[in-house]
């Protein structure tokens, strides 16, 4: 009878729990907001996803053999000049034998881009380099010849007297998407043909590291590949194994991989590399204008509806956009009939174009569209209008350094001031003459530079820079 009983009851338990189950079920949980770890939802992004996508067919392999062939190490030499130190041991025992310095070496990479021996790499990696020994994959080692350079996008091309090489094909860098896969082929701390992947994190990046060029065109692709020093002048590739960057510089505070680098595109180096080799030196179209990224503030500040386009701040007198009807406070949205919202886009548009050539330009003034079509000047006839330009500030006349005394003090930009009456400047100790080379470490290029960092500045400014005879000077001064 007690087995019998404890069945009986089993079952009704049974039954009970039966019940419960088809109730639960049976209602509408629809207006619940209760999370249950035991239900999985379905991820958003597969509804996107193409429909022969395979997770397990990721495969860098290909990239990988194809490009390593085409990646070579740099090595350079430079000779260093001996300090002129005044010893004060020489004024009792008189000069004594000075040791020779020891030549300075550097490394770096580069990408064979033609069979017969034509190599891109960074202007940094070979710059005022004395020798260039470039080494291959399969180690045969070449004197190469430095053909031309262009500081204002960092490239420059080698030639090596060789044939039937592996070269890296070009790719186009405009149809690269935000999170691509990408690999960097390069030479990092001199360990030849290392392959790291990562993906491209941003386009059109402008970081103002460029320095050495009068016109620096910064459109950086960023990437989290790994990318040390040794890397630049490298390669930056698609799964397809084409060229698509040209990995350039790193941003660590201890000069290592934090998963930040940055490529120059080679919808730039392509015709960097191209004008090089048709023309012996790389020939740009201007446009003569100063230029901002539209933000938030500035917006507010101009007045502008919109956070698109990029904002003229000012133009060459005489310059193509000057001359187009171009003005201080427009807002360029197109050229070309391709958008720009970037002033690294505005570049990579203009860059397009050689000079003499005639561009469409759709701007914003006043709430108003308007299209209008702009000849470009070249660089020469750039710097002549820009040496003619004078701008006034602070009692100085302040004009472009004439070409003569840029050269002969080898000065890659500066402002020399030409005239100076009683002001803030003549106060600090400043002398006609003085060629500004920085302001509060900011380098300045031409007087619009000047006058953009101080007309509305207020505080401590400190002046470098040099005069004509080769003497440096610093001036501080508050405003």
């Amino acid at each position: 009878m007690k087995a019998r009983s404890v069945i009986i009851n089993l079952l009704i338990a049974v039954t009970g729990g039966v019940i419960a189950v088809f109730a639960y079920t049976s209602l509408d949980h629809s207006n619940t907001n209760h999370n249950y770890a035991g239900v999985q939802a379905t991820p958003a992004w597969e509804a996107n996803l193409p429909d022969d996508f395979d997770p397990d067919n990721l495969d860098f392999t290909y990239a990988a053999e194809r490009t390593i062939h085409g990646v070579v190490h740099v090595k350079t030499l430079r000779e260093r000049e001996r300090r002129e130190i005044q010893d004060p041991f020489d004024f009792f025992f008189g000069p004594r034998d000075q040791e020779e310095p020891e030549p300075e070496l550097g490394f770096g990479s580069g990408v064979i881009v033609t069979d017969d021996g034509y190599i891109v790499t960074n202007y940094h990696v070979i710059q005022e380099a004395d020798e260039i020994e470039v080494t291959l994959h399969d180690q045969r080692t070449f004197t190469a010849e430095v053909i031309g350079e262009d500081p204002n996008t960092d490239i420059a091309m080698l030639k090596i007297e060789a044939n039937n090489l592996n070269y890296i094909p070009f790719g186009n860098s405009d149809e690269l998407r935000i999170g691509e896969w990408v690999l960097a082929v390069g030479n990092p701390f001199g360990l030849t043909s290392s392959v790291t992947a990562g993906i491209i994190s941003a386009k059109e990046r402008t970081l103002g590291v460029l320095r050495e060029g009068e016109m620096p065109m910064e459109s950086f692709l960023q990437t989290d590949a790994a990318v040390n020093v040794g890397n630049s002048g490298g390669a930056l590739v698609n799964l397809k194994g084409e060229l698509v960057g040209i990995p350039t510089l790193i941003v660590s505070p201890t000069r290592t991989h934090i998963g930040t680098a940055f490529a120059v595109p080679v919808t730039l180096v392509r015709s960097v590399k191209e004008d090089i080799m048709e023309f012996g030196e790389v020939r740009r179209g201007v446009l003569g204008v100063s230029i901002m990224e539209v933000t938030s503030e500035l917006a507010d500040e101009e007045g502008l509806p919109e956070l698109d386009g990029v904002f003229i701040e000012g133009t060459v007198d005489g310059g193509a956009a000057d001359q187009a009807g171009i003005q201080p406070g427009d807002v360029i949205l197109k050229v070309g009939g391709n958008t720009v919202n970037s002033t690294g886009e505005l570049q990579q548009e203009v860059r397009r174009h050689q000079p003499g050539e005639s561009i469409t330009i759709t701007l914003r003034r006043n709430d108003r569209e308007m299209e209008v079509s702009a000849t470009l000047l070249g660089m020469e006839e750039h710097r002549e209008l820009l040496r003619q330009q004078e701008e006034e500030l602070l009692g100085a006349t302040l004009r472009m350094v004439p070409e003569e005394i840029q050269e002969r003090l080898n000065l890659p930009h500066g402002v020399q001031i030409v005239e100076l009456e009683p002001g803030e400047l003549q106060a600090a100790g400043v002398r006609e003459g003085f060629i500004i080379l920085a302001i509060n470490n900011q380098r300045v290029r031409e007087p619009g530079d000047v006058v953009r960092l101080l007309q509305d500045y207020t505080g401590n400014v400190f002046l470098e820079g040099v005069y004509p005879d080769g003497t440096g000077a610093m001036y501080g001064l508050s405003l």
